[in-house]
């Protein structure tokens, strides 16, 4: 949310600097993100001033050139060559002296320079109106007033705006301080405890008067629930026309577009008092009857982007006699909209169910500045006041009379909330007393009226608009907050308690994991868990049927929760790349989310890998290796190595989302699949290079690590004998066959089996390919002798030509 200091000085008469002030709504709660400058004109016109020309004359090498001399109040008065054909002598004109900085309408900057122009030295240069920002014409300099004095700043004369603009990292909950007006209720608050006890300005109201009641709209509030207060009043005579500057200004600086004089004041007031309000033409309400309500499912409506829109059955609606002219609260139509033309309005302002105008505007995708307040909650007390406000704005700078009576539909009023505040309890949660005057200050500055007070605490009214705070607590934090968190003392005395736990459990053996693939190069991510429901459909594994989906999603785009984790790792792969990071190793903890049925619904926590490109960053001294399915592979077993999983059946994976892959299992457990990702997948992000990945089913894997012993014995004393095989195999026999084979056959002596070559092509028959297998024997009790040796693998030989065919080469 941004806020112009200048319009919040109209509020509360501060003179402190904006950093100062800064900082102090921070402490409030109010967090500035940033503070920005605001020129009206970019630049601020810094270096342009008012000279008057003294000589003109013919350029004698350009026909369309003249040379002049220009007294800008300086020791010497200035050769300016220019090109202007309406330039004279004794004119008073805006001059851009060297070294000023100027911008084009696109927003680049240029500097002004000493030169020759055809053999002519030029020291500055007389503008025109487009090249100070202050126009768009370029038919000649600008002329102006006789009577300006010589060597004047142009930023005085022209009364530049010169603002400074806060970015307010707004909470939720916070919908009282979505308005100038409100923000400085908070600096007041604020300021008080600092002893700076400032009046805070409304706008007054008290000129609002009916002129005449040439036109009278009937209003009809069929949903007093959703529309719990309704206000009008005409305005006609009036001329559609562009804004004042000052309003214009005000409106730029927190980054709004002005479009026409009644359009501007309906959003001035908007973020002035943080009422919404609304502008019908008048002469586009048939019957002259405003009727809210809602409309069956499924009627068509053109919002004012010209999107035409299917209403659900709940949407409120502001319509005419005859027909929608506006989704209530949310965005107005394109055919009951101000225009040129427009002479007479109906001018709304309402309090709308914030929790029917959020669906609303969620089911349509459409988050407007109106939407964002009625959402929230706003002050239903205001209604009438800001409608007075917009209509008395409305008159000052479009004209016309007001022609109605105001009309109000509150037929049961919003009461306050009422709130015990126990002094006890403060202490208890604030963990320090606060002096008791203190605390009452602090309510009545924040418009809480102190109704009674004892010993115990105080009896409380909270105003409507305030609906953050209808607790106790929330008080306490009202309290706390204003008075200030960097007041209250830290506790001499530390207390801390020491819990007895268990190795496995989840975060510690996350920790374990973390590290060992930061070691190897991964770094760790955290995807949203919110995605697209549309991302089901990439694999037969995952349903549509099993989304859950978000009753209040923040878009389209984010209103499932995952199934899986490959789609929001995939974006992250494809974000990266598309920056030029292509040679990336993540990994990530987090939960799947499966709705099975309607009382069952599912979460799994997985952990899961992704790679790509390179395996290492480029280096003059080592040579770039891509990951493959077999590097993957290593990282896969050195993650059940590190818990100490051992005994794992391998089998391809069924998971259509690899073009191929390999999936580990203990007894019926699944405890990961991991491969390629297939290339259709991958073309849904973007993403042309392979992409390796890895889902670790987490749950399952603590399940058996935890049921995993430690066992110590001591380091043998006897020597390894390491003997090779040179297979020749069909092709499709897998290393797997030859590991689970050769354990089969020796489970006392043979400790490791290792491929360490593969070949085909040349010299083999076809349908062949050749395997070097080491296999290492060691007897823990004594020294293996050549004749066991010999017995092991001449069984190990065996076992592989009647299993598996196999041929020593």
């Amino acid at each position: 949310m941004k806020i112009s200091y200048n319009w919040l000085k109209q509020f509360i008469n501060i003179d402190w600097d904006a950093e100062k002030a800064g900082e102090l709504l921070t402490d409030l709660g109010l967090e500035i993100e940033g503070i920005e400058t605001y020129q009206s004109v970019k630049g601020g016109l810094e270096g342009v001033v008012i000279g008057e020309v003294l000589t003109c004359e013919q350029h004698p090498n350009a026909d369309r050139l003249k040379v002049t001399t220009v007294d800008v109040g300086g020791e010497s008065p200035l050769h300016i060559v220019c090109g202007a054909p309406n330039v004279a002598v004794g004119q008073k004109v805006p001059v851009a002296t060297i070294g000023t900085t100027l911008y084009t309408e696109e927003g680049e900057s240029w500097v002004i320079k000493k030169g020759k122009i055809r053999g002519e030295e030029s020291h500055g240069m007389i503008c025109a109106e487009d090249e100070l920002g202050l126009g768009k014409s370029h038919d000649g300099i600008m002329v102006l007033d006789d009577s300006l004095k010589v060597g004047t700043a142009a930023a005085d004369v022209f009364k530049i705006e010169n603002d400074q603009v806060f970015e307010i990292g707004l909470t939720p909950n916070r919908a009282d301080a979505m308005s100038h007006f409100g923000t400085a209720r908070d600096l007041r608050a604020g300021l008080i405890q600092k002893d700076v006890n400032l009046e805070l300005i409304t706008p007054s109201v008290s000129a609002f008067h009916v002129d005449n009641r040439a036109l009278k709209i009937d209003v009809d509030v069929k949903n007093k629930a959703l529309a719990p207060r309704y206000c009008g009043v005409t305005i006609s005579g009036l001329k559609v026309s562009d804004s004042p500057e000052w309003l214009q200004h005000r409106l730029k600086a927190i980054g709004l577009s002005p479009i026409n004089n009644i359009v501007d004041a309906t959003n001035y007031v908007l973020h002035e008092l943080g009422q919404p309000l609304h502008a019908f033409d008048a002469a586009k309400i048939t019957g002259n009857k405003v009727v809210v309500k809602t409309l069956k499912s499924g009627t068509k409506f053109t919002t004012l982007d010209e999107v035409e829109r299917e209403l659900h059955e709940d949407d409120l609606m502001i319509c005419d006699a005859e027909k929608p002219m506006c989704i209530a609260g949310v965005f107005g139509g394109i055919h009951s909209g101000v225009t040129e033309e427009t002479t007479s309005i109906f001018l709304e302002s309402a309090y709308f169910d914030p929790v029917s105008i959020r669906k609303t505007a969620k089911r349509h995708g459409l988050n407007t500045d109106a939407s964002f307040r009625f959402e929230r909650g706003i002050d239903p007390n205001i209604t009438e006041y800001a409608l007075k406000r917009a209509a008395l704005l409305i008159v000052d700078i479009a004209g016309g009379e007001i022609t109605s009576d105001v009309i109000d539909e509150y037929p049961v009023k919003i009461e306050d909330f009422q709130v015990r505040l126990s002094f006890d309890n403060a202490k208890r949660l604030i963990g320090q007393e606060i002096p008791r005057e203190t605390i009452k200050s602090i309510l009545t500055s924040l418009e809480i009226k102190v109704n009674n007070v004892t010993e115990a605490g105080l009896g409380l009214t909270v105003p409507a608009y305030r609906n953050d705070v209808q607790r106790e607590a929330d008080v306490i934090e009202e309290v706390l907050r204003v008075y200030g968190y960097n007041n209250i003392k830290t506790t001499e005395k530390l207390n801390a308690s020491i819990s007895n736990s268990s190795k496995f459990e989840d975060h510690k053996l996350q920790n374990v994991i973390g590290n060992q693939l930061v070691s190897q190069g991964f770094y760790e991510m955290m995807a949203n868990s919110l995605t697209s429901p549309d991302y089901a459909k990439l694999s037969e594994q995952l349903k549509e049927e099993h989304n859950v989906i978000m009753l209040n999603p923040l878009s389209n785009d984010l209103s499932a929760m995952r199934q899986s984790m490959l789609f929001s790792g995939l974006e992250a792969i494809a974000y990266n790349i598309n920056r030029k990071q292509s040679d990336l190793k993540l990994f990530e903890f987090g939960k799947t989310y499966h709705a099975y049925a309607e009382d069952k619904r599912e979460e799994h926590k997985h952990l899961t890998l992704l790679v790509s490109g390179n395996r290492d960053s480029e280096r003059w001294n080592t040579e770039n290796k891509p990951s493959d399915f077999f590097y993957l592979k290593g990282i896969v077993q050195g993650i059940f190595d590190r818990l100490g999983i051992s005994r794992l059946k391998t089998s391809p994976v069924k998971n259509d989302m690899f073009s191929e892959g390999l999936s580990l299992s203990l007894g019926k457990m699944k405890l990961v699949e991991f491969g390629i990702v297939k290339k259709q997948i991958l073309k849904t992000f973007g993403v042309s290079q392979d992409v390796l990945f890895a889902d670790f089913n987490w749950d399952k894997i603590i399940e058996v690590a935890s049921r995993n012993s430690i066992k110590f014995k001591d380091i043998p004393k006897y020597p390894k004998v390491r003997r090779d095989f040179a297979l020749l195999l069909d092709e499709d026999v897998t290393f797997q066959s030859i590991y689970t084979i050769a354990k089969q056959s020796e489970k006392q002596l043979l400790k490791e089996v290792n491929l360490f070559d593969v070949y085909q092509g040349k010299n083999l028959p076809e349908g062949k390919k050749s395997y070097a297998v080491s296999f290492t024997l060691q007897d823990e009790h004594k020294t293996l002798t050549d004749k066991q040796i010999d017995k092991i693998m001449n069984k190990l030989q065996a076992s592989f030509e009647k299993q598996l065919g196999a041929e020593l080469r």
